[in-house]
């Protein structure tokens, strides 16, 4: 798809660069490219099972970039998407992090997967960057700013919705037991669900990558539950609920939030997905101002955008809000020649992005708890899928907990 921008060369073929030394005219190369333009890493899984994830995170950067460059840049300069693929997961990221780092950037959004953000957000800290990342592990708090919820807010939303919603009593939890943040929330679940009065049958851990659960979906309904909640990525999520339509028990199915995506629904079918909700966030379309996002997004890319495309679109234009403020990114190299990051509000940029309160984007009004550096209140829902094959936002649910969607 044609933009108004020149997309960066692949990482690959950078940290090819990297590798064999460059000559000293690419060196010169790179630093006139450096001072015409802004240069914003994105990281993302943009390879592998969750690529349509990445991808729809790449192309909210870069419409946002898009935009913002049709209006002149950012400090007097065009600004430049930096892909960068971790593939979900964090030595690839390490990798991938790294090379991009070497190559020289301004800024980074991301990345999605926390596994993969508690290795690499790190290391951008260290080359003195200011993340705004799109991670949901408290283990990442702290690490640069994010827009979209936190464990510690998805979690009672996801509790409520099986008890008060749904009405289950017994509820099995399917966990995907990779370090970050499927792992923690499958254990927040599990305390949350047995504090609320709720028996869980069955706490099993799945591991990703395979190419059926039915075999795990008749061990957990075997347990007798009211409910299976699958705490694991849309790929797995998906397959759950394909085999969870497929089984002739009764089982309530519902899915965590790490699932929310339309990977979800093509990958369960519209059938097996309708039977099973998703907890998430608003699709881009019900937001207020998410109509515009859609179309222009649709224009641009000929989809539908991603569930995090609207997400990260928001990311890119609130970091281009303050360092417009700022007047730059705050990469000052410290006396050694190294960067630090600056994570306690003490540079302008961060002093920014700490105040931000009910600053208007796609995803509606965001305000940073500068404790965390994260959104409060966040904005977790249930999800349903529609006759299209898309999500929105459960009505039913919604007038049950008398949510503002």
């Amino acid at each position: 798809m044609k933009t108004s921008f020149a997309l960066t060369m692949s990482i690959a073929a950078s940290a090819l660069l990297v590798a064999c030394g460059g000559s000293s005219s690419s060196d010169t190369a790179s630093t006139t490219t450096a001072s015409n333009t802004v240069r914003i890493g994105m990281e993302g899984p943009l390879s592998g099972d969750q690529k349509v994830t990445g991808v729809g995170m790449l192309n909210g950067a870069k419409l946002a970039a898009d935009k913002l460059n049709a209006k002149g840049g950012l400090l007097g300069k065009q600004i430049e998407i930096v892909s960068i693929d971790d593939a979900a997961d964090p030595t690839t990221g390490v990798t991938a992090a790294n090379a991009a780092i070497k190559t020289g950037l301004d800024g980074v959004v991301g990345p999605y997967n926390s596994g993969a953000g508690i290795k690499t957000l790190p290391l951008y800290e260290a080359a003195g960057l200011t993340p705004v990342r799109l991670t949901s592990d408290s283990a990442t708090n702290g690490m640069g700013y994010t827009l979209q919820p936190m464990d510690y807010q998805i979690a009672p939303v996801a509790t409520t919705a099986l008890t008060d919603w749904l009405g289950a009593k017994s509820v099995a939890i399917a966990y995907d037991p990779t370090p970050g943040y499927t792992a923690t929330v499958g254990a927040q679940m599990k305390k949350l669900l047995e504090e609320a009065g709720v028996t869980v049958t069955a706490y099993e851990a799945v591991k990703p990558g395979a190419s059926s659960y039915a075999s795990t979906v008749s061990k957990l309904e075997a347990t007798n539950p009211d409910a299976i909640y699958s705490v694991v990525y849309f790929p797995e999520g998906g397959l759950i609920a394909k085999a969870m339509d497929a089984s002739s028990s009764k089982v309530k199915c519902m899915a965590d939030y790490a699932s929310d995506d339309p990977g979800f629904v093509t990958t369960a079918g519209k059938a097996a997905a309708q039977n099973c909700p998703v907890v998430g966030v608003p699709s881009p379309g019900d937001f207020p101002n998410g109509g515009s996002f859609d179309a222009a997004y649709q224009k641009e890319f000929g989809e539908g955008p991603g569930t995090w495309s609207s997400y990260v679109y928001d990311s890119v234009n609130l970091l281009a809000t303050c360092v417009k403020e700022a007047g730059g990114f705050d990469n000052t190299p410290n006396a050694d020649g190294s960067t630090t990051a600056q994570v306690d509000g003490s540079t302008a940029l961060t002093k920014c992005l700490n105040a931000t309160k009910d600053w208007k984007g796609v995803t509606g009004s965001v305000t940073i708890d500068a404790a965390n550096g994260n959104r409060d209140p966040a904005t977790v829902v249930v999800l349903a899928t529609d006759n299209n094959g898309a999500l929105h936002v459960d009505s039913s649910w919604a007038n049950a907990v008398n949510a503002p969607y």
